[in-house]
């Protein structure tokens, strides 16, 4: 592999990103995951029944009047991200497909990690299921890049190859099994994907509850010219290799409930990197 166009890839990948996210801090991680460890915050009077430890003592001998010190839990956490490359994930508008913006939202996450000294562990589910090692910062960034070009997901100047042929599907359970490692493991996934024939109705309803679990929908217009429904899903055969069944969607009344509001819509065609960060505050 060319690591000159590698790194030329990435640097052009993160410039970008910072260019589109503008006015949004690296700090929204440490706002919004939950992680151990205390960071000093501020000085407050003491009142009867705080911990006695935490009795700034220097301040008393100053003032003759007893504070405490208050912490803030720092974060630090491993957040894990599952990438749909999917037939579908490759449709898109101007150039920019859903399989890219996703791909972008993954290097984003890369590097505010490095921000926040926490790591993420990308899963990336094309024709099998690809785990990449937990890295953060650019050096992520490139394991992620390189791995989807010797994959042929990617081309060699870094764009999403949209005319890539998949041999086989992903069976909902194959991409049950990687989820259900992290539903009850204090660590936070979030779901890049269109949903379109990704989990089957009772993964999905068993997944979206989870507050650790954070679901973003990638919409391209095409989708809504389409009108297609938010979410479907076809039921799988008895061969592992092909899934052969009836397309099923989900009705309105569900869409408007629990489902909707827990997936997040995220359309490419708008600021979906500014909307990402919104969603995760």
């Amino acid at each position: 592999m060319d690591l000159l166009s590698l790194k030329k890839t990435v640097s052009r990948l993160k410039t970008q990103l910072f260019k589109n996210s503008n006015s949004f801090s690296v700090g929204m991680l440490k706002s919004h995951f939950k992680g151990s460890g205390l960071q000093f915050k501020e000085h407050r009077v003491y009142c009867p029944g705080d911990d006695v430890r935490f009795i700034d003592w220097k301040i008393i001998a100053k003032t003759n009047g007893a504070y405490v010190k208050t912490f803030d839990e720092e974060r630090n956490v491993e957040i894990v991200v599952i990438l749909d490359a999917s037939a579908t994930m490759l449709s898109g508008i101007n150039n920019i497909s859903k399989l890219q913006a996703g791909i972008e939202i993954c290097s984003l996450l890369y590097l505010l990690a490095k921000e926040t000294n926490d790591k993420v562990h990308a899963i990336v589910i094309s024709d099998s299921i690809i785990s990449l090692p937990k890295l953060s910062g650019e050096e992520g960034v490139v394991a992620l890049i390189s791995t989807l070009q010797k994959n042929n997901i990617l081309r060699e100047n870094g764009q999403v190859n949209i005319h890539y042929k998949h041999t086989r599907d992903v069976t909902f359970r194959e991409k049950a099994s990687v989820l259900m490692k992290y539903l009850h493991k204090k660590k936070e996934v979030v779901i890049l994907s269109d949903f379109n024939d990704f989990f089957d109705k009772d993964t999905l309803n068993r997944i979206v509850s989870k507050r650790n679990i954070h679901c973003f929908q990638l919409v391209s217009p095409l989708d809504s010219a389409q009108k297609l429904p938010y979410l479907l899903y076809c039921s799988e055969g008895v061969n592992k290799k092909n899934r052969s069944g009836v397309v099923h969607f989900y009705d309105k009344d569900e869409l408007k409930g629990s489902l909707g509001k827990k997936i997040k819509k995220l359309i490419i065609s708008e600021r979906y990197l500014e909307d990402f960060v919104k969603e995760m505050l």
